[in-house]
């Protein structure tokens, strides 16, 4: 019989393997730097593992842009890794569509989805910015100013996240904030 944290070890290892993989088959490269796309799930899984999260609050971590980002459906992540983490993923998924209007006009629906996101949902939403939020001020500066300003927006809505990551993001904005008076 194995123990509930070797099983959800596997779990966390399943979901890592299957971003990869979806990540990979599109070839999906980070922006700014050319790395294989998975390094980014990687550093937000590893966020939300090192502030406490459950496994399978991990697991959605490494799962979060697969949805959003290449062919998986959520329909195939709720199959794969059952209605827990699937709700996690669908949380973290922006819900807006390029017909939705301009980008400040999406950017709403998506703060709104956000929102409502569970305490869980929300921790995962605070690393994902600010591992973005690290890479965009490190490689984009002039982009730093639209996506930085979108995540003042956004921040006061992720309440139930985790205190320390909003913190560490806070301090993060505030630091280039300064940088650019």
């Amino acid at each position: 019989m194995y123990k509930r944290e070797e099983l959800m070890n596997g779990l966390v290892r399943r979901a890592k393997i299957f971003a990869t993989r979806a990540h990979a088959s599109i070839g999906q490269k980070r922006k700014y730097d050319g790395q294989d796309y998975i390094v980014h799930p990687e550093a937000v899984a590893l966020i939300v593992a090192t502030a406490g999260g459950r496994p399978e609050a991990v697991a959605a971590a490494w799962l979060h842009d697969v949805v959003e980002d290449t062919p998986v459906t959520q329909a195939e992540i709720n199959a794969r890794f059952g209605p827990d983490i699937g709700a996690l993923v669908e949380m973290l998924t922006d819900v807006s569509r390029p017909e939705d209007g301009n980008r400040e006009m999406r950017k709403a629906l998506d703060r709104a989805h956000s929102a409502r996101a569970s305490a869980e949902g929300q921790t995962i939403k605070l690393a994902d910015l600010l591992d973005n939020a690290r890479s965009i001020i490190r490689h984009d500066q002039d982009f730093a100013v639209t996506f930085l300003r979108e995540m003042r927006l956004l921040m006061p809505l992720l309440t139930k996240g985790d205190r320390g990551i909003h913190d560490t993001l806070d301090t993060v904005l505030s630091a280039w904030e300064r940088s650019r008076s």
